[in-house]
C-alpha cells in the first residue's frame, strides 16, 4: 500500500501510525483489518479536498467508533476542527450510499432460512431505539419513546446469519412499530419475504399475511402447552434479530450507549452507516458477539391490531404442526398462504 503523505508529515500521530504500520485496528477503529480493506475498495477513492481516501476514511471510522466530540478527534489526528467536521460527515454519507449494494435482499435461490425449526422463515424484523439529544422546539416531544428517552428508530430485518437484509431509519421514538413497518418500502412494495415465506416479528407487529408475511407470538393469556411451546420455539429463532442488534451496539457502543451529540437530521444517516459496516464486518469474518447487556429498549407486549388477523390462521397451523408428531423441521406449505 502506498504510504500517504499525511502519515509522512505527522509521524506523531498514533491513530495514523497504527493503520500505516500494520497495527491492530480494532482499539481504535472497532473494526478488523480485512474488513477496512474492503471498505476502502468498494468506497469511492477520489481524494476530499487535497486529504486521502484513507485518511478520510480513518477520521470518520475514529470518530464512529468513540463517539468524540469533533475538536477530540481534532487534537487526535492533528487536523483543523472544521475539517474533522467537514470529513466525518461527508465520510458518513458516503458509507451511507453503499447501503444499496451492502443491505440486499437475497434472490428467490439463495433465501437463508432462520433457525431450525420453521421451515420458510427466512428472516426476522425488530426495531432498535438510538438515543439522541432532544430536538429543540415543540417536535422535541415526539422523539420520547415509552422508556422516556429521545430516540430514532431503526427498523432491520436479518436473516439467519445476522446480516441485515433491509433497514428503515428516521421515525421519532414515540411511534409504534406498527406506525414504522408500514411507512417502509419493505411494507408498501411487499418487497420480502417472497410469497409462501415469512418473518418473525415480535408482539410489536401484527400477525399478517399480507403485503409483509409477518409471524408473531401468541398473545397472553396462552391457550395450553401448544401455544407456549410456539412462543417458546418463536423467540428462540427470533433471537438472530436482538444478536445481531446486540453486535451492532456492541461494535459502536460509544454511539449507541449513549445520546448521539450530533443535529438529529444527521443520525439517519449515522446509524445506515453503522449498519452497512456491520454486513461488510460480517462477510469479512470479523465477528464481534453482543454484550450482555446491549440496552435493548424491552419486548413490546402481543397487541391485537384491528383488521389485520390474516397471519393468525398461519400462526395456529404452525403451532399445531410444533406440538404434533414430527421430524424437524416445521414446514408450511406453500397453498397454506394462498
Amino acid at each position: 500500500m502506498d504510504v500517504d503523505p499525511i502519515a509522512i508529515l505527522n509521524p506523531h500521530v498514533p491513530v495514523l501510525a497504527v493503520f500505516f504500520d500494520g497495527q491492530d485496528l480494532m482499539q481504535d477503529y472497532r473494526l478488523g483489518r480485512q474488513s477496512l480493506e474492503a471498505l476502502l475498495r468498494i468506497l469511492p477513492s477520489k481524494s476530499t479536498q487535497g486529504w486521502s481516501h484513507e485518511v478520510h476514511i480513518l477520521i470518520t471510522l475514529y470518530w464512529l467508533a468513540h463517539g468524540l466530540s469533533y475538536s477530540v478527534v481534532s487534537r487526535a489526528f492533528d487536523v483543523p476542527r472544521s475539517t474533522v467536521c467537514r470529513l466525518v460527515h461527508t465520510g458518513v454519507e458516503k458509507i451511507t450510499a453503499l447501503r444499496q449494494e451492502v443491505i440486499t435482499l437475497p434472490p428467490p435461490g439463495e433465501l437463508e432460512e432462520v433457525g431450525q425449526v420453521f421451515s420458510r422463515c427466512v428472516g426476522a424484523i425488530d426495531g432498535c431505539h438510538v438515543r439522541i439529544k432532544t430536538p429543540p422546539g415543540p417536535q422535541g416531544q415526539d422523539y420520547l419513546n415509552r422508556k422516556l428517552f429521545p430516540s430514532i428508530q431503526l427498523q432491520a430485518v436479518c436473516d439467519g446469519k445476522g446480516f441485515f437484509l433491509n433497514t428503515f431509519v428516521g421515525y421519532p421514538g414515540s411511534v409504534h412499530d406498527t406506525r414504522v413497518l408500514k411507512n417502509s418500502a419493505i411494507y408498501k412494495g411487499a418487497l420480502y419475504p417472497p410469497s409462501g415465506f415469512f418473518l418473525l416479528g415480535d408482539g410489536g407487529y401484527p400477525c399478517i399475511e399480507e403485503p409483509v408475511a409477518i409471524i408473531t407470538p401468541y398473545r397472553e393469556p396462552l391457550q395450553g402447552r401448544v401455544q407456549s411451546r410456539f412462543n417458546q420455539h418463536h423467540a428462540r429463532a427470533r433471537s438472530i434479530i436482538e444478536r445481531a442488534f446486540g453486535m451492532l451496539k456492541n461494535r459502536w457502543r460509544s454511539l449507541f450507549f449513549k445520546a448521539l451529540e450530533v443535529h438529529h437530521t444527521f443520525v439517519p444517516s449515522v446509524i445506515t452507516a453503522c449498519a452497512v459496516l456491520h454486513n461488510i464486518c460480517l462477510t469479512a469474518g470479523d465477528m464481534l458477539e453482543p454484550a450482555e447487556d446491549v440496552g435493548d429498549i424491552g419486548v413490546v407486549p402481543p397487541r391485537l391490531v384491528r383488521g389485520e388477523q390474516g397471519g393468525h390462521g398461519q400462526r395456529d397451523r404452525l403451532a399445531g404442526l410444533l406440538s404434533a408428531p414430527r421430524v424437524q423441521p416445521v414446514e408450511l406449505q406453500e397453498h397454506d398462504y394462498l
